[in-house]
């Protein structure tokens, strides 16, 4: 039996990813953003209204990183999803993490995450279904400590997913099959 549940973001997991760009004076700004995929391999996709300060600042500077959160900096991306850079200038010191200048791109990169896309703003789409922010993957980067014979290691990266029916926070860390191969068994 199933049980109609109460309209929300339904999808579960969703992704913490850290959206960081530039102010105008040269500081950072990190936002907690759940609402974001890739689109294609290369390209971003963000769900993002204009009225976020890191929208304006993708705007300005055309570049912006996403990072995925992980479980030992939960409280850190939450503060990053709860004060707004409009109102809050400095809101990585203020979270005690830091940053270093993507390669690629006009946009930081937080040091204590454990993976980051450096992407390129492409464009802003704002009809009544349009999703927000669009970039191109222009690279990415991992810390060594999440990786594994060169990859990363799911396991290791640590990663924390947003639960939109309870708004919890998840670990995800153990795999529990092999894409593309366990399916198989069951072609005939």
């Amino acid at each position: 039996m199933r049980k109609e549940l109460k309209m929300t973001e339904g999808i579960f997991p969703m992704p913490v990813l850290m959206i960081a760009t530039y102010n105008e004076d040269g500081t950072v700004n990190v936002m907690n953003a759940a609402w974001g995929t890739m689109q294609e391999r290369d390209t971003v996709v963000l769900n993002l209204t204009e009225t976020h300060k890191t929208v304006q600042n993708i705007k300005a500077r055309g570049g912006f990183t996403v990072s995925i959160a992980d479980a030992g900096h939960v409280v850190e991306a939450d503060y990053f999803g709860v004060v707004s850079g409009n109102t809050v200038p400095d809101k990585l010191g203020a979270a005690g993490l830091s940053a270093s200048r993507a390669e690629t791109v006009d946009a930081p990169v937080i040091n204590e995450f454990p993976l980051c896309l450096e992407c390129r703003f492409i464009e802003y789409q704002t009809n009544r279904y349009g999703c927000g922010v669009i970039g191109k993957v222009m690279r990415i980067t991992a810390d060594e400590r999440v990786l594994r014979d060169g990859k990363p290691d799911m396991s290791l990266v640590n990663a924390i997913a947003f639960d939109p029916y309870t708004h919890g926070y998840y670990q995800v860390t153990q795999r529990v099959g092999d894409a593309f191969r366990d399916g198989l068994k069951l072609k005939k």
